[in-house]
């Protein structure tokens, strides 16, 4: 029988070897929490703090530190809600778009090149297992819930 929290072990590491390789966009290097920030502020609709750090599952104060490191690198831009001023709402800027979309472009680049060991009925079959898996991790009750 195979040990799975071994396999999920071994993917986990490889796919965290992957993402380190990804983070440095000219002279703009970036860690590969940052990287996670920018992709979901980028693929949400002027997401407010909380949604992100909910997202990413990280506390408020670590993840404030964050934006304010992002808002420095001129990366990320942080306003107040017209709604409610209390609410501080995230958007890349121009520079923080690019370096977002870099990433997204070398990611995809890297993967499209791992799956390119496989053959087209592997490919959907192991796409296919990963969405099954993200379905079902995020009906459990014991992990994953904040994660969108």
């Amino acid at each position: 029988m195979e040990n799975k929290r071994e396999l999920f072990q071994v993917l986990t590491r490889r796919f965290g070897l992957l993402n380190k390789n990804c983070c440095s966009v000219g002279t703009v290097d970036i860690s590969l929490v940052q990287s996670h920030i920018l992709y979901e502020i980028d693929k949400q609709t002027t997401p407010s703090m909380q949604q992100i750090a909910e997202t990413i599952a990280m506390d408020i104060t670590t993840f404030s530190r964050q934006i304010q490191t992002l808002i420095k690198m001129d990366l990320v831009k942080k306003t107040p809600s017209a709604a409610d001023k209390r609410v501080y709402l995230l958007s890349l800027t121009v520079q923080g778009k690019f370096v977002a979309t870099t990433i997204d472009v070398s990611m995809n680049e890297y993967l499209e090149e791992v799956f390119s060991h496989m053959n087209e009925f592997e490919k959907d079959t192991v796409i296919r297992s990963i969405k099954l898996l993200n379905q079902a991790m995020s009906k459990s009750s014991v992990c994953c819930t904040p994660l969108i």
